[in-house]
């Protein structure tokens, strides 16, 4: 199984000592070595950086943990292979333009019969399930919202109706963005810890490294980390239901959605 990592805050901030926990487990502390990806959304723009090989031998991996991209959203994912070769155009997270906004998306888990979900107007690039499940998954969303709805909650249910759909084709734990809003969807494993004041220590898992957050935060600052396993071995993380899905904005839970 593949791996998710996610952050959502309210004010620009860097992933650097998340992302150095989660990098170590892409061929280092964990078995995932098929590529890993990265996406964040900044002031007024996007970006990405993905890389076939283990994140843990990754020259752009290592950029990442010492560049401190101030983002409010960040869709990460280390790879191990099930279907599709290992190669660039599998690599999660992969990108969609809908409504004029960059829409991020990275799948951990393994679907059955997914080359049966009828496409529209999306097609993927690669050989993957993952990447054929967001292409069905933002072609209904357009068909059922040509122009983004007045009431966000409308497409958020329906967001919850088509994971569910894809949770009874396998495993299917998600991360998406659309640039204001990030959603996860939880069908086996998917946890959540909330960082806000007053702000403590906290120590990775994965790694060798303790960082003091009162001393890089200020007292509104909002902070919400998701990944697959718990990153730190000294907080205390929320696990996702399965069938819930979970909306976020600036660092907090917008919507609550479940089975």
């Amino acid at each position: 199984m593949c791996e998710l990592l996610g952050m959502s805050a309210n004010v620009p901030t860097d992933i650097c000592f998340s992302f150095t926990g989660f990098l170590h487990r892409g061929g280092g502390t964990g078995p995932h070595r098929d590529g890993w990806g990265i996406a964040f959304y900044e002031a007024g723009g996007y970006r990405d950086f993905r890389d076939p090989h283990p994140s843990v031998d990754s020259p752009i991996a290592r950029l990442i943990r010492d560049y401190p991209i101030k983002s409010h959203i960040v869709i990460s994912h280390i790879r191990q292979a099930n279907v599709g070769q290992v190669r660039l155009t599998n690599t999660h997270p992969f990108t969609r333009e809908m409504w004029g906004q960059p829409w991020c998306y990275a799948h951990n888990g393994q679907l059955e019969g997914w080359e049966a979900l009828p496409l529209s107007f999306y097609r993927p690039v690669g050989g993957t399930d993952s990447e054929h499940a967001f292409c069905w998954l933002m072609g209904e969303l357009r068909r059922a919202f040509p122009e983004p709805p007045a009431d966000r909650r409308r497409l958020w249910s329906l967001l919850h109706r088509l994971c569910e759909r894809l949770r009874g084709l396998g495993v299917f734990n998600l991360l998406l963005a659309d640039g204001e809003y990030l959603y996860t969807y939880c069908t086996t494993k998917l946890a959540h810890i909330t960082r806000r004041a007053p702000f403590g220590q906290a120590s990775l898992s994965d790694a060798e490294l303790a960082v003091n957050f009162a001393e890089h935060t200020t007292p509104d600052d909002v902070v919400s980390v998701i990944a697959t396993e718990p990153l730190t071995d000294n907080e205390d993380w929320v696990r996702m239901e399965p069938g819930e899905l979970l909306v976020w904005r600036d660092g907090e839970i917008r919507g609550r959605y479940k089975t």
